[in-house]
């Protein structure tokens, strides 16, 4: 009898074993965005500036810091960096501007030069890169933006639709931009001239607030607590759902493997997206999960609303 309820006690301690972080990061500020590029690790706090880590090390090894600005009181504060974006050597910063407008600059050469300030009065919510002259914008207002560099002048502007902008990623040929916002649904742009191409529905219900794609699949974080799963060239989706709103989603390289926040104790659960086989889960995160970043098929960064950066590997 003892024998058999130490059994049942092994059996449960181990279904609810959360595998533990192999590495943990300790950033300025608490994190908001996450780049991975040749074993360095970019993360974009709150506290105004970009950390670079050697990911060897663990250590910080460069930042790259925007200027203050004066908020509603009249007072020096951080200039919050909401989002960040890599080509070649050049780094895309979106960071706070006055009176809640945004700004962006390009960090080259250790050098941060200007883009498109705040008196623009523009509400960007994501940036990236299209090329190294073209950069694209997503707005609170849920419009994307196609912006010249060189010509400091928008390519185009169009309205996506009059829902809530949640997140946009881009394909990985960069000739897609698909976004997400608090209808559920995926929209689905061409990035050349910013005209719809489709719509991804029927799966989400509610907010999306995260969405990722890798290798022509697609993940997203809901409201709904479903994260889905798109293919779209073979037209088929499915969703698992969780116990808990899902605030973030990442896939691997392969589009083999995600991972999505899924427990109000911050756990991230990993499975298979062709098999659904539960691949583990990964815990130790302090705060709601903001960005699950694969650099491989093994392993992972997660970054939480806090300053640590956890590391996980897939066993």
């Amino acid at each position: 009898m003892i024998r058999n309820i130490l059994l049942v006690l092994l059996f449960l301690s181990t279904l609810h074993s959360h595998e533990k972080a192999v590495a943990t990061y300790n950033a300025s500020g608490s994190v908001t965005d996450l780049v991975y590029k040749d074993s360095k690790l970019y993360a974009a706090t709150d506290s105004g500036c970009v950390d670079i880590f050697d990911t060897a090390t663990q250590k910080i090894i460069h930042k790259i810091e925007v200027a203050q600005i004066t908020d509603f009181m009249g007072d020096s504060t951080n200039s919050k960096v909401y989002s960040i974006d890599i080509i070649s050597d050049k780094v895309l910063l979106l960071s706070q501007g006055k009176k809640g407008a945004r700004r962006v600059h390009i960090y080259q050469d250790e050098t941060l030069k200007l883009v498109l300030p705040d008196t623009q009065r523009l509400f960007i919510a994501k940036v990236n890169f299209l090329d190294e002259n073209t950069i694209i914008l997503g707005l609170l207002s849920n419009e994307i933006i196609s912006y010249d560099i060189q010509k400091q002048e928008a390519n185009y502007r169009v309205q996506v639709s009059q829902s809530k902008f949640s997140n946009f990623v881009l394909s990985e040929d960069k000739e897609e931009i698909i976004i997400a916002d608090e209808s559920g649904n995926l929209k689905i742009h061409d990035t050349k001239t910013g005209q719809f191409k489709s719509k991804l529905s029927g799966q989400n219900l509610d907010n999306v607030f995260q969405v990722d794609t890798k290798n022509g699949v697609i993940a997203t974080a809901g409201q709904d607590r479903r994260v889905v799963i798109y293919t779209p060239k073979s037209e088929a989706a499915y969703y698992k759902t969780s116990d808990f709103l899902i605030y973030s989603v990442g896939l691997s390289p392969s589009g083999e493997i995600v991972g999505y926040s899924s427990d109000e104790r911050n756990n991230i659960t990993v499975f298979n997206t062709i098999t659904k086989k539960h691949l583990g889960v990964y815990g130790g995160n302090k705060m709601t999960a903001i960005d699950i970043l694969f650099i491989n098929e093994n392993d992972f960064f997660v970054a939480t609303d806090d300053t640590l950066i956890n590391q996980f590997k897939i066993k």
